[in-house]
Order: structure tokens, then sequence, then C-alpha cells
């Protein structure tokens, strides 16, 4: 018998319908639910009435669907404790997924095996507005997982996701699940998105598919609940043209209505199976199905049309990026470079580091936004400062930044829990500034598997055990070996890394650093043509430490264009202090491209 994932790639399969909307059809009363205490708890249904449930399941497979969900949408602690059952969470879990194991296995059948999907919901806390932290909904989705996979589920659908970090979570909980428990089983992710045009935090489909991709564990993406499919039909398009896992649409019978204090849902099932046929055949859709207000004779009306039938071949496109909680940033732009704000650092920035020393944080947050106003795509935070506590300042403004700045974080610290605590605390897709090979492979142990667990991407510098690389040769050597330890060792993908070729000033009239500007050049175009997929980055500024602010502003610009031209993807700079070069008087342009190429001119003196 064929599994889940062979059929995804043959076929389109479908799912089951609206579990609530059928058990309401049963009008069930207090009693069922096992006394007033308990009324409304579907979950409950499991003890007290499992046959309401088990006729959702029949009726549903009767239909034809390929795949059911179990009844454990509130089958979390987090949602149970509305009931005082939040002790049971485990127990109702497993329930679940043996009841509809039980009733999938009587419909099986090696032509037309059926699966059971463990129904995974948002719970009720948003953790980016601070319901909740990190690790109460961790654990609370650690449980919840686990009564699933134990009661028999086949795969994992964390859905109606309304809040991209609580997401993130729940992937850090299977991630665990998983690894404790020695098997893996397929996931499915899907968010909802509001007829706002975003989830309910306000992010984009972009910026959701951006934060999730990296994610090994999931194997499919798409979107369910909040609105009929007209109404996803440009989010659907983008996702098949840009996602790089398989795409899911569960919709609602269309946008309900309230009719005397009850949603009504008026989308046909032949309506439904016109739009998701179209989502399939024409856009590629890989798995419908029906969420609120779908009823058995939507989903027969789904299998008539599209059982055994293969979804359009999609050529997607998707450009590796990074990630706020509002909108994704690609890590290559055309012109370049990414500009990343250098100003919210406490190493970099006197004010910056002074607002944090005096707890402003409402004035960080200003800094933080002035640097967007200035033209920057990605922020550079770093908060360590001598004498105060890095986690817990970090845990201050990252908390902040997460929902009130608009571009992508690059965290920046030397500490493993610093880096950590900001990455359970942001909901889109972070950089992690930086791995080294300084210590030997000590940092990347330590910096690599966070990055892989929460999704980032990393800064890889050009420094090992004899120090900062000074050549261009040198300077390669070390990025291939880390790049090969990455990807080989770690599991990090070539377009995860960012390589950092480092620079000495030209200002410290020393010969050894006479030719550092045209060694680190080279180093990024012989990284570029090496490893095409990975991107590069160079903290401009370093070039001209030490001379006077005229100097600087003019070499700074005039090493950016050189760099740009040998393949340099990003920069940490002010951007309000780079200048084109058309704007840079010729002479001292010229002198300054001298400078940074090391072409001296022994003139005699008369």
């Amino acid at each position: 018998m064929k599994s889940f994932l062979e059929l995804l790639n043959e076929k389109i399969l479908i799912f089951d319908g609206a579990t609530g909307t059928n058990l309401q059809s049963q009008n069930l009363d207090a009693d069922d639910f096992g006394g007033e205490e308990y009324n409304g708890c579907n979950e409950y249904l499991l003890v007290s009435k499992p046959s309401a449930m088990e006729k959702v399941h029949i009726d549903f497979l009767k239909a034809g669907a390929d795949i059911i969900e179990t009844d454990s949408f509130g089958s979390s602690s987090i949602v149970l404790a509305e009931y005082n059952l939040q002790d049971r969470a485990y127990e109702l879990s497993k329930l679940s997924a043996e009841l509809a194991k039980k009733c999938a296995n009587e419909f099986s059948t090696p032509d037309k095996p059926r699966f059971v999907a463990a129904s995974i919901g948002p719970t009720t806390k948003l953790p980016s507005l601070g319901h909740i932290d990190y690790k109460t909904m961790h654990q609370s989705f650690y449980e919840q997982m686990a009564g699933l996979l134990d009661g028999g589920s086949d795969l994992f659908s964390i859905e109606t996701c309304q809040d991209i970090l609580q997401t993130k979570i729940a992937l850090t909980a299977a991630q665990d699940l998983f690894k404790d428990r020695k098997k893996k089983i397929p996931v499915i992710v899907s968010v909802t998105v509001e007829t706002t045009g975003t989830m309910l935090m306000g992010t984009e489909i972009g910026a959701a598919l951006t934060s999730i991709e990296p994610f090994d564990i999931v194997d499919v993406f798409g979107m369910n609940c909040a609105t009929g499919p007209q109404e996803m039909s440009e989010n659907i398009r983008y996702l098949c043209q840009n996602s790089p896992k398989p795409v899911f649409c569960m919709p609602n019978a269309g946008i309900p209505e309230n009719i005397g204090g009850k949603a009504h849902y008026h989308l046909s099932p032949e309506e439904l199976k016109k739009w998701l046929s179209h989502f399939s055949k024409d856009l590629g859709v890989n798995i419908v199905g029906g969420c609120c207000g779908t009823t058995p004779e939507h989903i027969r009306l789904l299998v008539e049309a599209l059982s055994n039938t293969t979804p359009k071949t999609r050529a997607w496109n998707y450009i590796p990026s990074v990630a706020s909680i509002y909108a994704p940033a690609p890590m290559h732009i055309d012109p370049p470079p990414v500009i990343i704000g250098e100003r919210t650092n406490a190493n970099g920035s006197k004010k910056f580091k002074e607002l944090l020393i005096a707890e402003n944080y409402d004035e960080m947050v200003s800094m933080a936004k002035d640097q967007i106003r200035e033209g920057a795509h990605v922020l550079d935070v770093c908060v360590a400062y001598v004498g105060r506590n890095e986690v817990k300042d970090m845990e201050e403004v990252i908390t902040r930044f997460n929902t009130q700045v608009s571009i992508p974080i690059m965290i920046d610290s030397t500490e493993y829990p610093v880096i950590e605590r900001a990455l359970q605390l942001l909901g889109g897709r972070a950089i992690v500034n930086s791995i080294n090979l300084e210590d030997g492979e000590e940092r990347m142990e330590h910096v690599l598997p966070l990055c892989k667990r929460y999704g980032a991407a990393v800064v890889a510098l050009t420094i090992d055990e004899k120090g900062m690389a000074k050549t261009r040769e040198d300077k390669f050597i070390i990025a291939k070996r880390i790049h090969d330890l990455s990807i080989n060792k770690y599991g990090m993908r070539e377009e995860d890394l960012i390589f950092d070729t480092l620079t000495f000033t030209l200002g410290s009239g020393e010969e050894e650093f006479r030719k550092a500007g045209i060694e680190t050049i080279e180093a990024i175009r012989m990284i570029k043509q090496a490893f095409p997929k990975v991107k590069t980055l160079l903290g401009v500024s370093n070039i001209s430490f030490g001379l006077n602010p005229h100097a600087r502003h003019v070499i700074n610009s005039v090493f950016l264009h050189y760099a740009i031209e040998a393949g340099l993807d990003m920069a940490i700079v002010n951007a309000q202090k780079i200048m084109p070069l058309y704007k840079i008087d010729e002479k001292e342009r010229e002198l300054a491209r001298q400078l940074i190429f090391d072409e001296r001119r022994w003139e005699a003196v008369a």
C-alpha cells in the first residue's frame, strides 16, 4: 500500500470537510458533551459520545476522502484549560487519532488507502503579542502531538495558523517529538489569511512562505479557513508560482454570514468543486479539501471531479529571502546591495548604547524605524554591553522589534543563549551573525543547529585558527571549509550561507594592509564563482577606519561599488553615507580607486 508522500507525487489528494459544521448538524445537547461544563468542547465528545465523531469520519470516508482529520483541533492543554481539561490533553489527542485511524482502516484498500491527519490548531494565544511564552506553548504542542502520534496519525496538519511565530513553535515541538520517538511523519503547515489579505498578525503570504520554507520537516505548505476559495485565489496563485513545497488548499464554503447568531455558509458543493478544480488543474495545487461549512456532499463532488487526476506541473521560482513578521526581503536585489542597517548595534552606535543603558526601548524602536526610512532592508541588532544581562536585553528589544519593525532582523551576538532566545521570539526568518573557525568548529557546533532548528540564515566570517585571513586565497580556503562543513555536516543549504570576507582598514599606513581592499574584493569574486547560491556581505566602513569623515565617505562609496561588481550581495552600512560614483569628484574618486587597488606610483622629487 502506497504512503501519503508517494501518492502526493502521483495525484491530487482530497481531505475531508468541516468537523464543527458536521457535528452541529447532529443537534447535540449538553448531555451529549458530558454535561454543561463541557458543552461545546468537541474534543470531549471522544469521551462522552464518540459515536458523534465517528459518524463525521464515516460520512466523509463514504464521500471518498483520502484523508480524514482527527477531532483534535483544540486538544492542546492551552485550549482545554477553558474547560478545566488541560490535564487530559495527551489522552484526548490520542483518543482522537485512535478513533480516526479505526475508521480509516475500515475503508482503506490497496487501491485507495485512507490516511489520518492529526489536526493541530493555533490554540487561543498569540505569542507575538506576548499572550504566552515560547516554553509553555512548546510544551503544550509537544504533549498534544505526542498523543496524536501515539494514537496512530499518519501525518500532522498544523492548521489555521494566525501568528507565524505560533507555527514556528509548533514546528520546533514536532522536531523534538520526532527526535525523541525516532520517528518522522509528514507535516502540513496551513496558514489562515483574513479578508484583509494578511494573516491575523499582518503577515503577507510571502513572509509566511519565507518563514516556513527552511524547515526540513515541512512537506506541504498552504492555506485554510477564514474565506472561501475566491478570496484565496491570488494567494494560492502566489504559492503555486513560488513555493518549493507542494501546495495545500482547504477553504471555507464561502465567507460566513451571521444569521440569528449562527454562522451560515453559502458556497455550494458545485461552486467549491469548480474553484478547487481550477486551483489543481490550472495552478498546480496538490491537496484540496473543505474547511468551515463544508459537508460530505462538498467532498463527494471534489472526489468525483479530481480523484485519480494529477495537478498541473508547477514551474515555481522561489527567491531565497529573509522576513519580518510582515513581509519578505530577498537576500539579493538588483541593483545590489541589500542594505543592513548598522545603528541598532550597541558596539557600533553610541546613541543606541546609551538608550540601552537607559532602557529606553521606545527610542530604540524609533532608531530602527529611522533606518528603515533611510533605506535599510535588514536591521543588525546587537545589545552586548559589559555588566548587563544580554539575554534579558535581547528579549526586551526583540519582543518589540518583532511586531513594531517592518523589516527582517540580523541577530548579532557571540553568546549562544542570546541567539537562541532571539530566534524563539522572532516570527519571521532571521539572519544570525555569525560563525567562524577561530576556535575550530566550536562555534559552528553551537550556532548552526540553532539556525537549522529555527530556520535562520547565517553569516560566516573568513577567520580560522590562525586569525582573520588577509589574502584572497586564504579567505577562499576558509570559506570553502565553512561551506563544506555547514552543508555536509550540519545540514545547511548553500543558499542559507552569507560569507563576509572581511577587510582591514586602509587607513593604518602599514605595508601589510596596503592590499586589504583588493584582496577582499577578489575573495568575493572567487567565492561567488565557486558557490553561486551563497550570498556575500561586507561591513563596508571597516575599509576606511581611522581616516577623516570626508575621506571615509568617498572611500566607502568607491569600495562598495567595486565590491558589488565582484558579486557583493549585502552590505552593513549607513545608507545615508554612501554616494553613487557620479556624485563624487572625479579626482577624489580616482585617488580612492588607486588606494583600494594599491596602484601606488613613485614620482621623482625634483
